[in-house]
């Protein structure tokens, strides 16, 4: 299935390869490690996924 969805590396990744996390949008959030594209993956319901990012955010 990770090989049908259309990956994007996350603006906060690395830029020199390093820390690098790719995510897919689709029925639920797909979430890899870019540099094992073959490797585990998380996939969350999006729900999670917004309390996940909300809960990065610093506060106002």
């Amino acid at each position: 299935m990770s090989d049908q969805l259309n990956w994007f590396k996350s603006s906060y990744s690395d830029s020199e390869g390093g820390a690098c996390v790719e995510v897919a949008f689709a029925a639920r959030i797909h979430i890899r490690d870019s540099k094992t594209s073959h490797g585990p993956e998380i996939h969350l319901p999006a729900p999670a996924w917004s309390a996940f990012i909300a809960a990065l955010q610093p506060e106002a």
